[in-house]
């Protein structure tokens, strides 16, 4: 999908799975939708909803869920821990790819009046999507909660941006936004004092609490000069918190809304409350995470807490993963999958599978078979990802010897580098194979009338260009990881030299191999001059690799 928006819908009803799977089932239904994540929550008697796809199918996937939510759902008969004020009771739009903030605003505005037109819903606009400064906070919107909101539509200043202003005792109001992606977050407390976690939460949360004269809890209010109460800010910026306790875990969470994750990521919201607590006596066990997190913001954590170790950082996606939920406890309440919790992983599931997600057996079996892909070109971005892996590997084994524990630093700074190389190299393996297809499908293009077969002719010259593109960016991250192999030839520990004469060997090979296929496919471009310059530039970076297989070698054998 060249536009890809996410939407996170929750529903007041988080215990009867019959009634969740019949909204999920009415925003499936829309072709191009899928749904990436169901998180019901039994104490909150809440279940958070995750849907992605174009935004022209997102919006008509949410009236379908938003009209079944109407219809199964009654307010006048939902309790739960949540602030909450209808069925729908919440509907945020995520820009995640080819749409902006400002179009996510208009699709906003569009799914908040087909839900008031077409569903009958009272629907106020918050976040970038509000149309008065007093309505983006959601909990400016929601205030009052479902209890209030007859009162609160009385107020002439407070009728809804669309569908009717009277209240509907049946399904309440509905939310809408277009925001940043939000990380819904708490945090488990070994106690069952909601007013402990309530404590707790106002000391991390952005608002803070109200500031008060001596004693926190009982002093006379603070004011400013117009009699309004002073607020005390708490520690962490693009947070919104509070303190509940969950009869499902027979504990107390702080919930937290990570609003913008850059500014404020997981980890350092567990690290803060983990600090909070302690100095309130509580401590933290472990955490859940609601929703869909980034795939970076898990790594982030995982560097964190290596660094907090002083190991290596340059180790795999899937270790670091490891190492943020172990460190956060995010496995305590129930187990995590990274391929359900993380979005780029959900995102990926079900596409078509990869050659680097092969066996090594299969893909040995796969390049030696009749197809003609994968071929050379492939296998030398292998084993160029092969020899980056084996300078990593020296990297990462030195960064952990006895003795040189003050050095961590620096070879965990060559393992990120290789890492990079191996992972850029991993994914030029399919990338090639791709470059490979597009050149084929350009020759399969109809050559019919003159302008059929200048298109057909520009297509062909388009992928070759492609398929000699990506060689050479093996041939260059081939090279790169020759520089951080060296450093470990020389430098590394002593017993693991072979290795890095081995990744040499790799990367050399897999620059020459590259270079062939810069040759093969340059011959078929009719620009000469651009030819030339392409071989002139495989020729320098085999040269340059040449020169340092042999230098790397001799530090080896020095070493041996």
């Amino acid at each position: 999908m060249d536009r890809l928006i996410e939407c996170v819908p929750n529903f007041s009803e988080g215990c009867d799975m019959g009634l969740i799977r019949q909204i999920t089932d009415a925003a499936e239904s829309v072709d191009g939708v899928r749904l990436l994540d169901v998180d019901p929550g039994r104490a909150t008697n809440r279940t958070v909803v995750t849907i992605a796809g174009e935004p022209e199918a997102i919006i008509e996937a949410s009236v379908r869920a938003g009209r079944k939510a109407a219809e199964l759902i009654d307010m006048a008969q939902h309790r739960g821990e949540h602030p909450r004020f209808g069925v729908m009771d919440v509907c945020p739009l995520v820009p995640i790819r080819g749409v902006t903030m400002e179009e996510t605003v208009a699709h906003a505005h569009e799914l908040a009046r087909r839900l008031g037109e077409e569903v009958g819903l009272t629907v106020y606009c918050y976040e970038h999507a509000a149309r008065e400064d007093k309505r983006r906070n959601l909990a400016s919107v929601r205030s009052g909660e479902y209890e209030g909101l007859e009162e609160k539509l009385a107020d002439p200043a407070w009728q809804p941006d669309f569908g009717p202003g009277e209240f509907n005792a049946r399904s309440g109001a509905t939310a809408v936004s277009a925001r940043d992606f939000l990380v819904a977050y708490n945090v488990n407390l070994n106690t069952t004092s909601t007013r402990r976690a309530n404590a707790i939460a106002f000391d991390v949360r952005e608002k803070g609490r109200i500031k008060r004269e001596g004693n926190p809890l009982t002093g006379e209010i603070v004011r400013d000069d117009r009699g309004q109460a002073v607020w005390q800010p708490g520690a962490l910026k693009c947070v919104k918190g509070i303190g509940w306790f969950i009869e499902e875990y027979g504990v107390a969470q702080i919930s937290m809304n990570l609003t913008n994750i850059s500014v404020t990521s997981a980890h350092v919201a567990f690290d803060e409350c983990c600090e909070r607590a302690a100095a309130r006596g509580v401590r933290v066990t472990g955490s859940e995470l609601v929703g869909l997190i980034p795939l970076e913001a898990m790594l982030d954590a995982g560097r964190h807490y290596l660094t907090q170790q002083r190991r290596s950082l340059g180790v795999s996606d899937a270790e670091l993963i490891k190492i943020a939920v172990k460190s956060m406890g995010l496995d305590e309440l129930a187990p995590f999958d990274p391929k359900k919790k993380i979005i780029e992983y959900v995102l990926a599931d079900g596409s078509p599978a990869r050659l680097v997600d092969n066996t090594l057996a299969g893909f040995v079996h796969e390049t030696a078979s009749e197809s003609v892909a994968p071929g050379g070109g492939s296998v030398a971005a292998a084993l160029g990802a092969l020899g980056a892996a084996l300078g990593t590997m020296v990297a990462n084994l030195s960064s952990h010897k006895r003795g040189w524990d003050e050095r961590w630093q620096e070879f965990s700074e060559w393992a990120v580098r290789g890492k990079a190389c191996h992972d850029r190299l991993l994914s030029l393996v399919d990338e090639d194979t791709a470059a490979f297809n597009r050149i084929m499908d350009a020759f399969g293009l109809p050559k019919g009338s003159a302008e059929e077969q200048a298109e057909r002719t520009e297509a062909i010259q388009a992928a070759t260009r492609g398929a000699i593109d990506v060689p050479l960016e093996v041939m260059e991250a081939a090279l790169e990881s020759m520089v951080i192999i060296a450093a470990m030839a020389e430098h590394g520990l002593p017993a693991s030299a072979s290795d890095a004469g081995v990744g040499a060997l790799c990367a050399r090979s897999a620059v020459f191999g590259a270079g062939l296929n810069v040759a093969i496919n340059a011959k078929d471009l009719a620009d000469g001059a651009a030819a030339d310059a392409y071989r002139d530039r495989a020729r320098k970076l085999e040269v340059r690799a040449q020169e340092e297989e042999t230098r790397i070698l001799e530090l080896v054998r020095g070493r041996l």
